[in-house]
């Protein structure tokens, strides 16, 4: 299979899941012009890493793999489970590498435990704490069981962060039918500071319970210590049916407030809109639908870029196909493994 990277979003997420849907369907996969919608196209270490990951976890063969790559071949081989350790070797997304290797790994025969190193909480990429509190439970939904621990933070640029994966096997995926949220049943998350006074973790706290004072937050502030030095606010709105998450992270010259305010916002953008999943979980949980033994809909404030993109990518690996209905608030999509109808 030839795939141009330059396809739709044309980023990092198109070669992180073609490898890894490579590795589920067993089909050798070329993949050019990787990244060349970025300022920096080709492989970063974190794409680097992913790969190579998946490559581990298959027990694949991979041409082209090295940092600035913009081609590779994917050859894949059978996932077995196993333990793993993957090191970014800079502060590179840990969530990113994860992306590709939860997927990958869905129909090991036996457990799969993987170790990342790198970044965890970084620009451009979903936080560890967005993993733990909003994608896993949306697994668990499905019948996919994984559990994410945070063992240390890393920030950009030094990195040395790390989580711990341990996933069970998954012969079969159920359909996730989001129809509507159900009752609220609790606002919360955490505001976390490394190498930083404590008074700065308590800032953006004070700043979210503002911005969401009209609900009863179970929130957290605390600080750490660790090779990099960082701060963010990770929230989630957890409902009976689904799950909603937003975050804020830090950066030099940007008050402490500001992080938590902006974390709020996003949250509450969600939380006002008609998703049942939001945007960002829309386009990491479609792959999982696709591969559901059933048709799953969802209901999302916007179809974006990296949704459209998996759609394109999802419809070359698997036999599957998507129907986007625009409402007054945004969109319901239908996935149809096995081009299946949507009910009425």
């Amino acid at each position: 299979m030839q795939l141009d990277g330059s396809q739709g979003e044309g980023g990092g997420q198109l070669l992180r899941c073609a490898v890894a849907l490579s590795a589920l369907t067993g089909k050798e996969v070329t993949i050019e012009n990787i990244r060349a919608r970025r300022g920096k196209p080709g492989l970063a270490a974190q794409h680097l890493t992913a790969v190579l990951g998946v490559a581990s976890l298959c027990d694949g063969e991979v041409d082209g793999a090295y940092v600035g790559s913009k081609a590779i071949t994917f050859r894949p081989g059978r996932t077995i489970g196993g333990s793993y350790e993957l090191d970014v070797g800079t502060a590179g997304s840990v969530t990113l590498v994860l992306q590709s290797c939860l997927l990958a790994s869905l129909h090991a025969p036996a457990s799969t435990i993987l170790e990342v190193r790198g970044g965890t909480n970084v620009r451009m990429s979903p936080p560890v704490d967005y993993y733990v509190n909003v994608l896993v439970p949306l697994l668990a939904r499905m019948g996919y069981d994984v559990q994410v621990e945070l063992l240390s933070r890393g920030f950009y640029p030094q990195g040395g962060g790390a989580v711990r994966a341990v996933v069970a096997p998954c012969p079969r995926l159920s359909p996730l039918v989001l129809e509507d949220r159900g009752r609220l049943e609790e606002v919360g998350g955490e505001c976390f500071s490394q190498n930083l006074p404590e008074h700065v973790a308590l800032r953006m706290e004070d700043a979210v319970r503002q911005a969401l004072i009209d609900h009863q937050l179970r929130l957290r502030a605390h600080r750490t210590s660790g090779r990099s030095t960082g701060a963010g606010a990770a929230l989630y709105a957890r409902y009976h049916n689904t799950v909603l998450g937003a975050d804020g992270l830090g950066e030099k010259g940007v008050p402490a407030e500001r992080v938590g305010e902006d974390a709020a916002r996003r949250l509450r953008e969600e939380m006002d809109g008609p998703g049942t999943l939001d945007v960002h979980a829309a386009d990491q949980m479609l792959p999982y639908m696709a591969l559901a033994d059933g048709s799953s809909r969802f209901r999302v404030l916007d179809v974006t870029s990296h949704l459209s993109t998996q759609m394109w990518l999802l419809r070359q690996f698997l036999p599957v196909e998507f129907k986007e209905t625009e409402e007054d608030e945004g969109w319901t999509v239908d996935v149809l493994p096995s081009r299946t109808s949507p009910e009425g």
